[in-house]
């Protein structure tokens, strides 16, 4: 074994969505950090769906540019549409989606690496750690070289023991064209963790000259594009449509034909694949009162003439692939340039983590992404950003960040995993969050920049421009709490059209807000100086007023969650023989772990009762 002649503080195995932004974000605060990955040609690169953002994970998008992450710039320079979802729905659920150029995509986004100050590129495939003394100490690659770190990060996706499968036929892969990581996982359940299997699938990539298009739905993005970060004053680069097209009773049969050679039905796949995003057969088998199944045929750059048909992943045999996507209407003649395919791959059970990320087995080691049964981009660049920040804090000396559940959908998520853990890969979901009032895209910024300029993430110009527009905000708020509509002043006009004929009192600019008919756009009817009012500024303060008695009755909610939130449980806790517990409470306790009160009391099965037992033996130890 060579032992290479550089001590790194973090190193970060695996050049994904959630390798990058912990590479990244350990970088930027400072520390010198390794990131090594089986190809470095396929540095974030996009193995399934060409987008970025969409329910709720336009919501984690936002907050990682807000904690000073990379993600949403990446995709504002190199998106080719964008569009805000659920535009009809109250701002809660409002959502971010773009359309990325794949290749330029991964591109940008290794030119962001490579040019980043204490951040090292290597190519290399880690098949094992290096542990000494209860912690982890560096890794260990396939070539027989050992590089030391002071903490590691895991982001290996999908590749641990990648299998792929694409009808009976199956073969070794950590994606189609790319080896597999073999050794680690192994490693990792010698070392005591719970290592689990799971499945996940991709559509095939088809020829965009052999789709005819005018039989196709098109789909325009919003004119002008929103982008996604902050930071981005506007979006300068062409747009291009999305088609919509449609399977139907002929595709049904096709795909019921050949369930008989599908791995997901002959037995083959053991690992248990997403259910909020089924592959084709599965669609087929289990609504078998559908008679169509929308998908949307989306490009995968400009400059490419293959295209991913959105919600048609499927693990059939090559020959019925043909024969399915054959059957859809303007795609009588379309050519298969990838193949589908469905693979698994293992992944850790995340209740062995506490909420840093840093795993509760062996101290300095992290895992973010897929190896904690999330699905997504997003969802494994949240958690990449979160590790790699307290991986940084935990070699300067300094307490770990850790984001609550009222605070971000990052900390929903991470909160999920660690006290729940996952048989299923995971996605997030709006109606996850339970302050999701509180947990805006548009407020990304009021609620998580402070945090990420205080860990040292967040670039001094952004944090500025940060800081004047909360100070535009709150004078604005104070204006319109200020200004009034008097009655003997008032366009006579205006007040029969909202109803306001025979008013006796004034009426401040805010109460006028506050009426669900009544927009900035119909205040600046009366006050001129709104139509001066920055839109983002005018936003904010719109949400506020109209919202403000269900965002006020939230933060009584959090006030009141608060106490147990903070309450810290010390990692030896003994809880058997803990009077009042069933044997059952305390087994689960014991299993689980939990680092607060808060999180125990999220843990299935355990009672409101079995919390106050805790919390009062916890105060009588001096733990509160």
């Amino acid at each position: 074994m060579v032992v290479y002649d550089n001590t790194y503080d973090v190193i970060v195995v695996g050049a994904g969505h959630a390798g990058c932004e912990a590479a990244l974000a350990s970088a930027r605060m400072g520390c010198a950090t390794l990131l090594l990955t089986i190809n470095l040609d396929a540095v974030a690169l996009m193995s399934c769906n060409p987008a970025i953002g969409g329910l709720a994970k336009g919501h984690l998008v936002k907050e990682i540019d807000a904690l000073g992450g990379e993600m949403g710039k990446n995709i504002d320079a190199t998106g080719i549409q964008f569009r805000i979802l659920n535009t009809r729905k109250g701002p809660a659920v409002r959502a971010s989606r773009a359309q990325a150029d794949k290749q330029q995509y991964r591109l940008r986004m290794k030119r962001v690496l490579e040019n980043q100050e204490n951040l090292h590129l290597k190519q290399g495939e880690v098949t094992g750690l290096h542990v000494e003394d209860g912690r982890v100490a560096g890794v260990d690659t396939r070539l027989q070289v050992r590089y030391l770190g002071k903490t590691v990060i895991l982001t290996t996706g999908t590749f641990m023991r990648g299998l792929i499968h694409v009808g009976l036929t199956n073969y070794a892969g950590g994606r189609a064209g790319d080896l597999p990581s073999i050794g680690l996982s192994d490693q990792l359940r010698d070392l005591g963790f719970e290592v689990g299997r799971l499945k996940t699938g991709t559509p095939a990539r088809l020829d965009g000259r052999t789709i005819d298009f005018c039989r196709l739905e098109p789909q325009y993005g919003d004119d002008p594009p929103v982008p996604f970060s902050f930071s981005t004053e506007r979006i300068d680069q062409p747009q291009v449509p999305c088609h919509i097209a449609y399977t139907n009773e002929r595709s049904h049969d096709i795909i019921r034909s050949g369930l008989d050679r599908s791995p997901l039905y002959a037995g083959v796949i053991e690992g248990i694949g997403p259910r909020y995003c089924p592959s084709i057969e599965d669609k087929v088998v289990r609504f078998p009162e559908k008679n169509r199944h929308q998908t949307f045929i989306e490009p995968e750059g400009r400059d490419t003439v293959e295209v991913y048909p959105s919600g048609l992943s499927t693990s059939l045999p090559i020959d019925v692939q043909i024969a399915f996507y054959r059957s859809i209407e303007g795609l009588e003649r379309v050519e298969i340039m990838r193949p589908a395919y469905a693979i698994e791959y293992d992944y850790v059970d995340p209740i062995q983590l506490h909420a840093s990320l840093e795993t509760k087995l062996l101290r300095n080691l992290y895992h973010a992404g897929q190896i904690n049964g999330t699905s997504g981009y997003e969802e494994a660049a949240g958690q990449g950003l979160i590790a790699g920040i307290n991986a940084a804090l935990q070699v300067q000396g300094r307490e770990p960040l850790v984001l609550g559940r009222s605070e971000a959908y990052i900390g929903v998520l991470i909160d999920d995993l660690v006290t729940l853990g996952t048989r299923e890969p995971y996605r997030m979901f709006t109606s996850r969050a339970e302050y999701r009032l509180l947990l805006r895209e548009d407020n990304a910024d009021l609620r998580l920049r402070e945090k990420g300029h205080a860990v040292g993430l967040l670039p001094e110009n952004e944090y500025v421009r940060f800081l004047e527009k909360r100070e535009r905000i709150e004078a604005e708020l104070a204006r319109v709490r200020r200004e009034k509509l008097l009655p003997s002043e008032a366009d006579p006009v205006f007040m029969e059209e909202f109803g306001l004929v025979g008013m006796q009192n004034a009426l401040t600019y805010e109460q006028l807000l506050r009426r669900p008919d009544i927009t900035y756009a119909e205040l600046s009817r009366l006050d001129s100086h709104a139509l001066e009012v920055n839109p983002a500024v005018r936003e904010q303060v719109e949400i506020q007023v109209k919202y403000q008695g269900y965002i006020d009755r939230q933060l009584d909610q959090v006030e009141r969650a608060r106490k147990m939130e903070s309450t810290r449980i010390p990692d030896d806790f003994e809880y058997f023989g803990l009077s009042g517990l069933s044997t059952e409470v305390q087994e689960k306790l014991r299993k689980f772990r939990p680092d607060t009160l808060g999180q125990a009391s999220r843990i299935p099965g355990i009672t409101p009762a079995a919390i106050s037992i805790l919390s009062i033996t916890l105060k009588m130890r001096g733990e509160k």
